[in-house]
């Protein structure tokens, strides 16, 4: 019975049947503690992880960078959450098409990248999405998604895409449905193809024609109204118009009415109090039960007597947690026929002060910002960015406390999320339209009460990217299961992963951090398996939103900003892009993955041999050297166990197993800087090893040598190599006085301000050239899960 569409949830009624009680009475406590039980159960096994990235402003010209801080927290109180190490990052184009693509590394669940837009990009709005591994497992919905607007004014741009009369409306009926006979609140929304509310007025007509109910949207295209079916086999459309649009009139068929069932309604009858109301077709005695619950956590439970059709049950609003909560109800017969969705603004806010020393500046003069969380206990992220304000502004994207608090819990675009957070009487209402009009879930009750453990395709990364591939047989698609495989990235950092592929072929492999562009090598043992094939697997996502972006269109009207834009780019990229900083060096541990050695041989401390065999018998007692018919072995002297292994041990050159031991020993050992050697069986992953031998050059890169023709040798691109904001300083006349223009638009970007408690921290950076407003916006995330931000706004005047 209920409107799976609006809720975007499948119920599962019969896994219901084992956790409500059979006794109405009796059993209420039994079933309502199973089923919170099975949500703890279920959240300790889905930990529920969000991303917020902090973009430097809304609107780029191709060919600028795109800076952006990424901010990871937990869904239930949005504390900073340090599950995943690695966040993707991408750029897509109307259709969807990646334009950009990145892995952000995040350390304490925070990182921070950047993306520099090709010259070549066309104008239009694109989406910014990020996620991580273990969000993979759901709906992209769920993904962080936000629009941005590039400008290029280098090419022509086509006409505004926005088609300004193909409105659409949709109607949604409290609960989940229209039932014959039963008064039901229906709520509407009409928008624009761009999903922007649209104000209008309408009527709704029985299948005569007759008008038995006038509708008019209240704010941001959204309203409702009270309908009463009166017959289960009638339609009824809505006939709505426009304001002030000379678009005809847009008809929409209403949902059908069900015969018998179930109508819900919540009503805020109190400052402090929530009524719900539950009218049935059935006039016999019944007994319901409710359910609220938040972000996987239950809130509230309820046992209902329905008595001549009718049962109200009134409750604080202090009982459901702050956020979005679902109200979900269930017959005696287990069966969910009901759910209603509920925001209680969040009244735990990071209070960010920040100021400028003075509202107006001079060209090139210095400027201090001071940021303070007063009040705050404990350690608070925060990221800044400044940049001018112009004609060509577009929407900015909904703050950290929006996003954490409304927007990621709910579907498709939500215009305007700070509408919802002000303490009137109209942002109540405006927020009660939108959850009539706007539910979702990230999860579905059939996972939640199986009780059987849900199996995620994606894993968390709390040590770096996992790299997954496939193993497939020579020539077909056929998984190669229960095949070893090995991965390296050659370095002088040894690192080696190694996985068991499983039934259908997959394997995962783990190396630790993977800072910046390297190349991987994928092999099997040639000894044991010499016909498989390795693919590598694409980590990025392929699932997308169903949401339009905005349409875009260069306007007339703006040309100027265009033209100064434009300028601004030009003088940015010929003087000011040349003078940044080079990209940090890498940085990390460099020990390597076993750990440290039995025995370390640096070859320049020692007489020189022009043959491996020799360097081997002279100076490493470890390795045994025999030569059998089918050439060279080596041999590791176990020294726990005063015996020489049996088999060949592992041997590494720049961290890629080698397994032909005559290829190894016609290695020309001058090119060998280290040997290190492992005197005793090693366990590693999913292997054991017969000793370990670990060669390393001077340069890390293989020397040449010649891999097997069976390996996978790939170019990855690991996660972003940091670079600092570059802006140009005039603390000296001669910086002051250079001929140099500076016409940035984006003046600072800061992602790493660390306030300790409510002590002030002073930020400082100069103005440039270009006259005009500049705004300052700052994001922050408090260790106790506070999000908040701040804006305010300084000029910068016209040179004499």
């Amino acid at each position: 019975m209920i409107n799976r569409a609006k809720t975007g949830r499948n119920f599962l009624a019969a896994a219901l049947l084992g956790l409500l009680a059979a006794g109405p009475a009796a059993g209420q406590a039994d079933s309502l503690g199973s089923i919170t039980r099975r949500l703890q159960q279920y959240a300790q096994r889905d930990p529920h992880e969000k991303l917020y990235l902090h973009l430097d402003r809304p609107l780029y010209l191709s060919g600028e960078t795109m800076w952006f801080k990424v901010y990871a927290a937990e869904g239930a109180h949005a504390r900073p959450l340090a599950l995943s190490s690695v966040a993707y990052v991408e750029v897509l184009d109307a259709k969807n098409q990646p334009v950009l693509q990145g892995k952000v590394a995040l350390k304490n669940a925070t990182g921070h990248g950047y993306f520099t837009l090709p010259t070549s990009l066309p104008a239009g709005s694109y989406r910014v999405r990020a996620y991580t591994s273990w969000m993979q497992n759901f709906s992209p919905e769920y993904y962080f998604n936000t629009a941005v607007t590039v400008v290029n004014t280098r090419q022509a741009s086509g006409a505004p895409k926005a088609d300004s009369v193909a409105y659409d409306a949709q109607f949604f009926p409290e609960g989940g449905n229209l039932v014959q006979g039963l008064r039901s609140r229906v709520a509407f929304k009409v928008t624009d193809p761009a999903g922007h509310g649209v104000a209008a007025t309408g009527q709704v007509l029985d299948n005569k024609g007759a008008v038995v109910a006038t509708f008019a949207t209240q704010q941001l295209g959204m309203g409702s109204f009270f309908l009463t079916p009166l017959d289960s086999q009638q339609p009824y459309t809505a006939v709505l118009k426009p304001s002030g649009s000379p678009a005809r009139p847009v008809r929409r068929a209403l949902p059908r009415a069900f015969g018998q069932g179930y109508v819900l309604r919540l009503d805020d009858t109190s400052p402090t109090q929530l009524t719900l109301t539950v009218n049935a077709t059935g006039q016999q005695p019944e007994t319901l039960y409710l359910l609220g619950h938040s972000r996987q956590k239950v809130a509230l439970t309820a046992r209902l007597a329905l008595a001549n059709g009718q049962a109200t049950y009134a409750f604080d609003k202090s009982q459901l947690l702050e956020g979005i909560s679902h109200l979900t109800l269930f017959t005696a017969g287990r069966q969910p026929v009901c759910e209603r969705l509920y925001f209680r603004a969040p009244t735990r806010h990071l209070a960010l002060a920040a100021s400028a020393d003075q509202p107006s500046y001079a060209a090139r003069a210095p400027v201090s910002v001071q940021v303070a969380a007063p009040g705050q206990m404990g350690r608070s992220s925060v990221s800044m960015a400044v940049y001018q304000l112009d004609s060509l502004a577009t929407t900015p994207p909904a703050a950290i406390e929006e996003y954490l608090w409304l927007v990621a819990d709910l579907k498709g675009y939500i215009e305007a999320p700070g509408t919802y957070f002000a303490a009137t009487e109209a942002a109540r209402t405006a927020a009660d339209n939108l959850m009539l009009t706007q539910g979702w879930s990230r999860w579905r009750w059939e996972d939640v009460l199986a009780g059987t453990a849900a199996r995620f395709g994606h894993v968390p990364e709390p040590n770096g990217p996992i790299i997954t591939g496939r193993i497939t047989r020579a020539g077909t698609n056929a998984p190669a299961p229960w095949t070893m495989a090995y991965l390296a990235s050659p370095s002088r950092t040894l690192r080696l992963s190694n996985s068991l592929s499983n039934a259908d072929g997959r394997v995962r492999f783990e190396l630790g951090p993977l800072p910046g562009p390297r190349e991987l090598v994928v092999q099997t043992d040639p000894r044991q398996d010499s016909t498989s094939q390795i693919t590598l697997l694409e980590p990025f996502s392929t699932s997308y939103a169903a949401s339009a972006l905005p349409g875009y269109g260069l306007l007339p009207r703006f040309a100027p900003e265009y033209a100064r834009r434009h300028l601004q780019a030009q003088t940015q990229r010929v003087y000011l892009d040349r003078r940044r900083p080079a990209l940090a060096p890498e940085t990390g541990d460099t020990t390597s993955f076993f750990g440290k050695a039995t025995e370390t041989y640096y070859l320049d401390r020692y007489t020189r041999f022009k043959v491996m065999e020799e360097v081997l018998r002279e100076y490493v007692p470890g390795v045994v050297v025999r030569i059998r018919k089918d050439g060279y072995h080596l041999m590791v002297d176990d020294l726990i166990n005063k015996a020489l292994l049996g088999n060949n041990p592992m041997v590494l050159l720049d961290g890629v197993p080698v397994f032909n031991m005559n290829k190894i020993m016609a290695l020309n050992p001058l090119k060998v800087q280290k040997l290190e050697v492992m005197d005793s069986r090693y366990v590693h992953g999913a292997a054991i090893y017969d000793g370990l031998v670990s060669f390393t050059t001077y340069k890390g890169d293989l020397e040449g040598f010649q891999l097997d023709p069976h390996a996978l040798v790939q170019q990855y691109e690991g996660t972003q190599a940091q670079r600092e904001f570059f802006a140009p300083r005039y603390d000296t006349p001669e910086a002051r006085q250079s001929r140099l223009p500076d016409l940035r638009n984006l003046l600072y970007w800061n992602p790493n301000i660390g306030l300790a408690g409510a002590t002030p921290q002073t930020l400082r950076f100069y103005t440039g050239d270009q006259a005009g407003r500049y705004l300052v916006v700052l994001q922050g995330l408090a260790a106790d899960g506070k999000a908040g931000s701040q804006q305010f706004t300084f000029d910068v005047k016209p040179a004499l």
